[in-house]
């Protein structure tokens, strides 16, 4: 006889799945200790939100989901944030929750609410298994399903009654484990017809998306870029498809790049409000767009485009980039269209250069952001998130390896750093245990998750946690203002909604766990934090970086954020 606790235990092994993230409790208790048994890892959270959000960085890096345990009710609906994020995400993940047992329903029970419905707006999956028999299969269906097509959430809902169904083992179903996804490939009609409008481009343009990340494409996306001479634009966690420091990436002019290209590829990313839709003002309103993407219903979203191609995107690449060999198409690096994105950029740079170069106290992101570059190890993954803190931090903050950056995503989620740092650092400890993690947070964004620092010393994850401090959400008040501010009436009344208190000392955390953190303020105390952080190699370290509460990004042309017409 084998009950349900240990039936879904097996079920998840059997699948190969290893991670389980979640904070445990009524009625999960039992099926927490039998996972551990069965062989998972099992790392208990301080927060369902951030245990949601490592365990999607954990499938988005290994394409494998992990798993999310929590409890019924309000523990699960902490989750569905989560969830939500990693089906917008586009990363699998499995979540179980436990629910009331099915004889409380209806009556009141304890911590009773409708989970499997809950959960159906933001996964591609969502059951309740109706026997203990029955688990594998749902295990199976909802594993195959959080990762063919377009990633995302699936859900399992376990009530009481179930987890603790004793069955016969012979009654139990047997799954074979889920096959990996099958590779798409695409209509080579297409792929010509591709080649033709790119070879036909005065000013083309390529931009890497996530989802060349996720399909291990960077080679194929390489060699398609080197061999055209190409410009290329990642998207945020398209960084490192192509390194950051190849001559082909024109980032330092990225307005630019997007307003005066005629033909742009779309490499696995989405014409969503990252890249304005792919309308003017940011691009021309003759734009002719080559889409490559794995959903097919995402082809055509915001606009027309010319090609449209469903299709995994390394074989795309490849196929692609065979077509256009074949009609021996280079980008000229003299020509006028390279001068231009060359003379942009060096413009941007010289800016760059002298933000960067003001060391005056306090200090600038650009500054913060330069310095911090020059000392971390060039190979490491960084976590991030924050207003200003992500957005000019990913310009200074360079990545030259696919899936080396992990931030606030297309649904600009804000608290997931420290659960994607976790996440990041695991992934690590099994592959290259010598290659770190940093987690760069804004103050504001820190506090959504700061207690999951706990978890970072339970699981001796050397995490380099460094928070940007600019006392507030955007910009804060500089000390003397804020104190002026704060003894003239009610602070509810004359603490302006974008404040946070001045110069908290965030490091000061450390010693809950008898170490020391870091609070910096010049550029040498930022380089000998750091330094002595990387030298730790079994716990995180926090550096709290205090900057001006005025500082702010480069002025832009257009808003970063397109703004609706109607």
């Amino acid at each position: 006889m084998k009950n349900g606790n240990q039936i879904m235990a097996e079920a998840l092994k059997e699948q190969g799945l290893t991670y389980v993230f979640g904070i445990m409790g009524h009625p999960v208790i039992e099926l927490a200790v039998c996972m551990q048994a069965a062989g998972l890892q099992y790392l208990g959270f301080r927060n369902e939100q951030a245990a949601c959000y490592a365990a999607q960085a954990y499938g988005y890096l290994t394409q494998k989901p992990a798993v999310v345990l929590c409890v019924s009710g309000p523990g699960l609906l902490h989750v569905i944030g989560g969830m939500a994020n990693a089906q917008v995400n586009c990363w699998p993940v499995l979540v179980l929750g436990g629910s009331c047992p099915e004889d409380h329903e209806g009556i009141g029970g304890f911590q009773e609410w409708p989970q499997v419905e809950a959960c159906r707006a933001c996964c591609k999956y969502a059951a309740r298994p109706p026997s203990a028999t029955l688990i594998p299969t749902h295990v199976e269906k909802a594993v195959r399903l959080a990762t063919y097509g377009r990633p995302g959430a699936a859900y399992l809902d376990l009530t009481a009654t179930l987890l603790t169904q004793n069955v016969e083992e012979n009654k139990i179903v047997r799954v074979a484990p889920c096959p990996p996804p099958p590779m798409s490939y695409p209509d080579m009609r297409l792929i010509e017809r591709a080649a033709d409008i790119f070879t036909a481009a005065k000013r083309p343009l390529v931009i890497v998306g996530k989802g060349a990340a996720y399909g291990r494409a960077e080679d194929a996306v390489r060699e398609l870029v080197r061999s055209t001479d190409a410009p290329f634009l990642p998207t945020p966690m398209g960084k490192g498809v192509v390194p950051d420091t190849d001559e082909h990436c024109v980032s330092s002019a990225r307005t630019f790049a997007l307003q005066q290209s005629d033909v742009v590829l779309l490499l696995g990313a989405r014409l969503n409000w990252m890249l304005h839709f792919g309308r003017p003002p940011r691009f021309q309103k003759t734009v002719k767009v080559i889409q490559i993407d794995l959903c097919a219903e995402e082809l055509h979203n915001s606009v027309s485009s010319a090609v449209a191609v469903q299709s995994d995107i390394l074989p795309a690449a490849e196929l692609l980039t065979s077509a256009l060999k074949s009609r021996r198409w280079r980008v000229d690096l003299h020509g006028a269209w390279w001068s231009e994105l060359t003379a942009k950029a060096k413009k941007n740079k010289e800016f760059l250069h002298r933000m960067s170069s003001d060391t005056s106290v306090p200090l600038n992101y650009y500054t913060v952001f330069k310095h911090i570059q020059d000392v971390i190890p060039k190979n490491c993954i960084i976590c991030s998130e924050g207003a200003n803190t992500m957005d000019i931090g990913r310009t200074v903050l360079l990545n030259d390896l696919p899936r080396h950056r992990l931030d606030a995503g297309t649904f600009g989620t804000m608290g997931v750093g420290l659960g994607f740092a976790i996440a990041a650092a695991l992934y690590c400890k099994e592959r290259e245990p010598k290659k770190r993690v940093i987690c760069v947070e804004g103050d504001s964004a820190f506090g959504f998750s700061g207690m999951e620092i706990e978890t970072m010393f339970r699981y001796k994850l050397p995490v380099i946690i460094i928070i940007v401090n600019n006392n507030g959400i955007y910009g804060g008040l500089d000390k003397e203002t804020f104190r002026q501010m704060q003894s003239s009436g009610d602070p509810t009344q004359v603490t302006p909604p974008y404040s946070l208190t001045c110069e908290t000392r965030y490091e000061k955390m450390m010693e809950m766990f008898d170490k020391k953190g870091y609070f910096c303020t010049t550029v040498q105390a930022i380089q000998q934090a750091l330094k002595h952080s990387l030298e730790v190699t079994d716990s995180p370290s926090l550096i709290n970086i205090m900057i001006s509460p005025q500082a702010d990004r480069k002025e832009q042309k257009f808003s970063w954020l397109t703004e609706s017409k109607l």
